[in-house]
């Protein structure tokens, strides 16, 4: 079969399309899938640097959708046939604290979705909603699961409330925008592109703040509860003088670096609560999706790209250009 690789050489100098690969049969509790589409994520771009090229080749990819080809034994609540979308997060049952050690996520260290085909245990393959093209369906799962887990089992939002989320235009963030609102939040934005903030108000932001205003003070007649930050160093202090008093901010990211200093006296005297969070569970996985049905939820689409073309899919994610998801077509 044909998948994109990652191997020989150290970084992106090491990826390449091949066409020879030899396809996974399912074992016991696993299911085959035929790939239809698979969704492109910011992490793709990093394991090119942390997979050892001396090791053997890796398929990369985390998220995808398609049609189940082949069981193995002893799976009984998914049949050849079923259109299905990925869970890519592996080893996480059921809602924690933390995940379980030995989680992983598909597409690193183990083979993933930029393939013909995929072998996942059973309980990763969920039933693709209706309302949605595999295309659309191959890319909510690690940024709509980061997303629910962000705003809901960490951040506990609830219908009313505000929530802020910097640097709109990245794929968990436009499917925080959409999730809150569909919960009933108000929902302020914030971008240094012009372009990315008109395109939030017409997703239904409430507000969008340019990166060069003063956030505080045009924030200073909001009451923001939740703030979901995943830009990190350059918006971090910035992001929590819009914060009310009480109110939380919930990390999953940290594009533009890891550290940073705040001042602990003004924090702990504004009674603030910081979380850290990242993916979810499967039993999360099973309630972002159909919370996705409920609502009727289509995720924004950037771009889609056939599979020949992921060396131009992955330069333009590269470029931090888009508003959405970015997804391969595989026919």
């Amino acid at each position: 079969m044909k998948g994109f690789v990652h191997g020989n050489e150290a970084g992106h100098k090491g990826l390449s399309l091949k066409d020879h690969i030899v396809e996974s049969e399912p074992r016991k509790g696993e299911v085959k899938i035929k790939l239809k589409a698979a969704g492109l994520n910011h992490r793709d771009l990093f394991i090119p640097d942390r997979h050892d090229p001396k090791d053997p080749d890796v398929i990369l990819g985390s998220d995808g959708a398609g049609v189940v080809v082949a069981v193995g034994e002893g799976v009984d609540e998914i049949h050849e046939g079923d259109e299905v979308i990925i869970n890519s997060g592996l080893g996480w049952e059921k809602n924690s604290p933390v995940p379980p050690a030995g989680f992983q996520i598909v597409g690193f260290p183990g083979d993933g979705t930029f393939a013909e085909t995929i072998v996942v245990p059973a309980e990763n393959a969920v039933k693709k909603p209706e309302n949605l093209t595999f295309e659309e369906a191959s890319v909510i799962g690690l940024a709509g699961l980061t997303a629910y887990r962000s705003l809901f089992t960490r951040g506990q939002l609830r219908r009313g409330q505000t929530v802020f989320i910097p640097g709109i235009g990245g794929g968990v963030a436009t499917f925080l925008l959409k999730f809150a609102k569909a919960a009933g939040a108000r929902v302020i934005v914030s971008s240094r592109s012009e372009s990315k903030r008109k395109a939030a108000l017409r997703l239904g932001a409430d507000r969008a703040l340019a990166d060069e205003e003063d956030w505080t003070e045009a924030a200073e007649d909001e009451n923001v509860d939740l703030v979901i930050e995943s830009v990190g160093a350059a918006t971090f202090n910035r992001s929590l003088g819009v914060l009310k008093k009480g109110g939380t901010i919930v990390i999953f990211g940290s594009s533009t670096g890891d550290t940073i200093e705040f001042d602990l006296r003004s924090f702990f005297y504004g009674q603030y609560n910081l979380l850290g969070s990242t993916m979810g569970s499967a039993e999360e996985f099973l309630e972002m999706v159909s919370f996705v049905n409920e609502h009727s939820i289509k995720p924004i689409m950037d771009e889609v790209y056939s599979f020949d073309d992921i060396q131009k899919a992955f330069a333009h994610l590269s470029d931090s250009s888009q508003f959405g998801k970015i997804s391969l077509s595989m026919e």
